[in-house]
């Protein structure tokens, strides 16, 4: 089959905050069909639908409580078919998220089948990632069930044949109704360690992340469900380097086509703790996208992000969301698209959308923020340093609704926004999409070049000035064809030796003239040649 995944770009809906159709103060799925002529001008293939399964909605849908079913809030099964079919003729195709690794507590199998969870009569010291223990005691049964995450999220036993048949029917059925494939949500936690031992302080990643039969599984799953259909799969796979990374995606391990990489986005924080920030500097960020640029050279393929509804947006945490928002984002995007692999935006990156700063903790919705601000306050923190925290990675980010126009709520809602919209939507917004210089038409160029240059596909990945603390540098080659690309990282003007070739995309209005390659503050400059055969 067509690696056409190869030359896409991928656009993320988070449903929630898209747009709202009817006035309830929730994205759905029909504000998300009024929309897609908006997606076809941004020029996208793919559009990956976060969650909109039946769900008591404890973790914004990621805690299912029918897979077959819309939620309500949502719309309908015949909402969604018909916003399947227009993405269709539009050309473009839709992804969802596959939640495998746990249900809801509301889900019928809990009630019905709990031998399709994991219990223990007594539990071990593993400790949620939302905060508090693992492990959850069910009065009725008389043992506790794991949940790695929220205890309304109990994981399913994929030692368990039945589980996994459960699920690859389950994906059948919507593979059948047409979608075009998959995100899979924590695809790389479903096999656990049967011995259950204690973890490091409560840590058992050890014992669950890249488990002792994760590839059985996946190898499964693609046996009997992926590879006879012409789709994508996309697993989400925290704490996993290159070379198991690889086991994942090359094609001879039949598994996956790529996956989510989480070293760069844990450069900022300290010993893997997301709350707890740390100084970086850009040669240690460069260091990690070249080592997996590089491990995937051959074989594998690599997704490409800046962030996504789990992340800060990506304006405020690696540009300048101030002064040089404009640039920073464009430089950016600049940066990401030339790489190997395949890119995502996140709904309004296209816009270099802003975090948010709500005053009070009552008006963040994330059950991970929640539980973070109310578990440290316990410990007898600070309101205002548990807040800077939050404020600088909380999950609501990336969740405020899409800043449509300059009109009441930016025009994402004619009733009252499920979650605050953020203050700056007067002038961040898509009314400014049309004129030449803005993010939306920068992106627009970017995706288009995509389209157009092999080079982009095939080419080998170089870095250059690798020590340098501003400037992220690399070279794109094949045989025919030869991109240098060049990314201003901070507020200072460099200057370096001018490349060979002519300048292909740049996010100033036109690059500074001279004999040398002059950076201003966050600029990005790409040069393009035919290469010497």
């Amino acid at each position: 089959m067509k690696e056409w995944w190869k030359n896409a770009v991928v656009y993320q809906i988070y449903p929630r905050s898209f747009k709202d159709s009817n006035g309830d103060g929730i994205g759905d799925l029909q504000g998300i069909i009024q929309k897609l002529d908006y997606l076809e001008e941004l020029g996208i293939d793919v559009i990956w639908l976060s969650p909109v399964y039946d769900s008591p909605n404890d973790d914004n849908g990621y805690d299912v409580r029918h897979y077959h079913k819309i939620m309500k809030e949502f719309g309908t099964m015949d909402d969604f078919d018909e916003l399947l079919e227009n993405v269709h003729k539009k050309g473009m195709r839709l992804i969802m998220d596959l939640v495998v690794n746990h249900t809801s507590d509301e889900h019928d199998w809990f009630r019905s089948r709990p031998d399709m969870y994991i219990w223990r009569d007594k539990p071990n010291n593993w400790r949620s990632f939302f905060g508090g223990s693992a492990w959850q005691y069910d009065e009725a049964r008389g043992q506790y069930y794991l949940h790695l995450f929220s205890k309304k999220q109990p994981d399913l036993n994929w030692e368990k044949e039945g589980v996994r048949q459960a699920i690859y029917a389950m994906m059948r059925w919507w593979l059948d109704k047409g979608i075009d494939g998959f995100r899979m949500d924590v695809i790389n936690m479903l096999s656990k360690d049967q011995r259950f031992p204690d973890g490091p302080a409560g840590d058992g990643t050890a014992y669950f992340i890249n488990g002792p039969k994760i590839h059985h599984y996946l190898k499964e799953m693609n046996d009997e469900v992926l590879c006879h259909y012409d789709i994508v799969t996309v697993g989400e796979t925290p704490q996993t380097g290159p070379e198991e990374g690889l086991r994942y995606t090359s094609p001879e391990s039949r598994e996956l086509n790529m996956i989510f990489t989480f070293e760069h986005m844990g450069v900022d924080q300290e010993l893997g703790n997301k709350w707890q920030p740390r100084t970086y500097s850009l040669v240690e960020l460069r260091k990690i996208l070249e080592k997996w640029q590089s491990a995937f050279q051959e074989k594998g393929w690599n997704s490409l992000y800046w962030n996504n509804h789990d992340q800060p947006r990506s304006v405020s945490r690696f540009g300048d969301d101030h002064v040089y928002r404009v640039e920073s984002a464009k430089m950016l995007a600049t940066c990401l698209f030339f790489m190997r692999g395949t890119p995502f935006i996140y709904q309004g990156e296209e816009l270099g959308m802003t975090n948010i700063q709500y005053e009070g903790i009552e008006k963040y919705k994330d059950i991970e923020t929640l539980n973070h601000y109310h578990e440290q306050r316990k410990q007898g923190r600070s309101h205002e340093k548990i807040m800077q925290e939050i404020y600088r990675r909380g999950r609501d980010n990336a969740r405020t609704p899409m800043q449509w126009t300059s009109g009441p709520n930016a025009g994402f809602t004619t009733g009252v926004p499920w979650i605050d919209i953020n203050s700056n939507y007067r002038s961040i917004n898509t009314e400014s999409r049309h004129h030449p210089q803005s993010i939306f038409a920068y992106y627009q160029a970017l995706i288009s070049l995509r389209k157009k240059l092999p080079v982009l596909i095939a080419g080998d990945f170089m870095l250059f000035h690798k020590e340098d603390e501003e400037v992220f540098a690399y070279e794109r080659k094949t045989e025919t064809e030869h991109l240098i690309v060049y990314c201003n990282f901070s507020t200072n003007t460099r200057s370096f030796e001018q490349p060979d070739g002519e300048v292909l995309i740049g996010n100033y209005s036109k690059p500074a003239r001279g004999k040398r390659l002059t950076l201003r503050p966050y600029e990005a400059l790409v040069f393009y040649r035919q290469s010497e055969t």
